[in-house]
């Protein structure tokens, strides 16, 4: 039956471009989306641009330019890598886009009108780079430190907007407990709770308008001050889908797709997705998401990012993996490469073993040693199907466990365990030849029907594995399909069935899915 299902990556921020861990986060939630348009579901995947707040306004005027002129730049770096990472997002969303800044302040205008937000005094300690304002306890026990980046806080007093984020606090802890699943993995929701429990203060939501240079969403009611960046980012996941109704046109997709199905965002931004939107939306009334699922982040070559070391996986970086490797082998590394959910390290020497490990010399051979023995001694023709025995038994048992990993993936994000099955499923495959050695039999006609069962048996196994890859990587399991004879498309509904190739369809040699590599990409010869 098919359901609807929402999906959201962070938006993410224009002071700089795009890097490693906005394409990790993406490319994730674009496999997902895949995986579920592939199941039938109707998808809505959204991700977009964070636009305002102190960042984006000190990072323009650095530039000698207006914050506006800088997201206008910027952004277009963000659109056009997903376009060539081949990301399928059903929306891209800018907080500095009208349909969003007039539903911010209608949200805000509702928690007012419910007793939600007062006015008051702040003081106390700032995280600039993070656009967090933070605890005395949290401030002392780093330092007085930006948690994140290392540098210092700054110390703010002013008058401002804040929402009773206390008064949520128990419901949300409740909620918490109530739900093992809602917050994910389990390392990040205990942390969560242990830091609600020695408790939270209620929430400044605003900031002086002046200080942001007028770049932002003006609080209802007094445009000298502006909403909180935080605040404003979070509504773009009710926002991007029409709510709240202003009238205005905008499609009313809140009634089909909310409550988001995942949320899917770095572990650093963990508390406002787990905590200050929870408690902004039980204010409103509005159902919370099922998931929020907090990933590691990514070193590189052993060491912290940074582009002083040299080591720092920029935009310009990806491009260039994707020019030595493909676009599918850069999204296949990531998600191959660690378990969703912690930290990574990105090594160029692993991406080469990796690559030649498990897609050249397996997945890429396998589909060229099966298209090319059917056509040598099938005529090029997909064989009819014999029945199996004891030799073809792991092979099945293989493409079996294979399928019922994908409605888990869904569930438990595992990337790294539902790659981890189509290797499993190519390696018993390609030990099934060497056991079986269709290549001898074939020497003796009387063997033919056995060549035929063999090399059937791998066939559904290639197509088992291009279809499940699909997701992962579109454009090298289109390849690989359209070798067997088949459309990628009228294939993805059926990935779990075995048996489902057609007697008869004419295979087709092609370019090498994954030529292999013999040294690695920019060493010295």
């Amino acid at each position: 039956m098919s359901e609807n299902y929402y999906i959201t990556t962070p938006i993410y921020y224009v002071n700089d471009r795009p890097h490693i861990g906005h394409a990790y986060t993406t490319i994730a939630a674009d496999v997902l989306a895949r995986l579920k348009r592939a199941g039938g579901d109707s998808v809505f995947f959204l991700t977009g641009t964070d636009e305002h707040g102190i960042k984006i306004c000190k990072s323009a005027a650095a530039r000698g330019v207006a914050p506006e002129t800088l997201a206008d730049e910027v952004v277009v770096h963000f659109q056009d890598l997903w376009k060539e990472l081949e990301i399928t997002n059903d929306d891209f969303i800018r907080t500095s886009q009208v349909r969003h800044v007039g539903r911010v302040r209608e949200l805000i205008a509702r928690l007012e009108a419910k007793g939600d937000i007062y006015r008051g005094e702040y003081e106390g300690w700032y995280d600039e780079g993070q656009e967090e304002f933070v605890t005395e306890n949290t401030a002392s026990a780093s330092g007085y430190l930006s948690e994140v980046s290392g540098k210092p806080l700054t110390r703010y007093r002013e008058v401002g907007y804040f929402f009773r984020l206390t008064r949520w606090i128990p419901p949300l802890i409740e909620h918490i407990e109530a739900h093992p699943d809602f917050i994910q993995p389990v390392s990040r929701r205990n942390e969560v709770l242990s830091k609600l429990r020695q408790g939270v203060d209620d929430l400044c939501i605003s900031r002086p308008a002046e200080k942001l240079m007028n770049w932002g969403v003006p609080m209802p009611g007094d445009t000298t001050h502006s909403v909180y960046v935080w605040v404003d980012a979070l509504c773009n996941y009710l926002t991007a889908l029409g709510y709240p109704d202003l009238g205005d046109g905008e499609p009313d997709r809140y009634s089909r797709f909310w409550p988001a199905d995942v949320h899917l965002l770095g572990k650093d931004i963990l508390w406002f997705h787990g905590v200050y939107w929870p408690g902004i939306l039980m204010a409103l009334g509005v159902p919370l998401p099922r998931k929020i699922y907090a990933h590691g982040w990514w070193m590189s070559e052993g060491r912290k990012m940074s582009k002083t070391l040299g080591n720092f996986v920029s935009g310009e970086t990806i491009r260039e993996l994707c020019r030595e490797y493909s676009v599918d082998v850069f999204r296949y590394y990531l998600l191959r490469a660690v378990p969703f959910g912690q930290d990574g390290n990105f090594s160029r020497e692993a991406l080469f073993h990796l690559y030649n490990a498990e897609l050249a010399n397996g997945i890429g051979n396998l589909v060229s040693r099966t298209v090319n023995m059917i056509g040598r001694y099938c005529e090029g023709r997909i064989p009819t199907a014999l029945p199996g025995g004891e030799a073809e038994a792991p092979v099945l048992a293989a493409a079996a466990r294979l399928a019922a990993s994908v409605p888990a993936l869904a569930e438990t994000l595992g990337f790294q365990d539902y790659l981890a099955r189509i290797v499993d499923l190519e390696r018993e495959t390609n030990r099934y030849i060497e056991v079986t050695e269709p290549f001898k039999l074939a020497k003796d006609p009387a063997e033919m029907p056995r060549v035929k069962e063999i090399l059937r048996t791998c066939a559904e196994a290639v197509r088992l594995i291009l279809v499940h890859l699909e997701p992962v990587m579109p454009v090298k399991a289109a390849a690989g399909l359209a070798m067997l004879g088949l459309d990628s498309d009228s294939e993805l509904g059926r990935r779990v069935e075995w048996g489902n190739l057609s007697p008869g369809t004419a295979v087709r040699k092609g370019a090498a899915l994954f030529p292999r590599k013999a040294a690695l990409p920019g060493a010295a010869p």
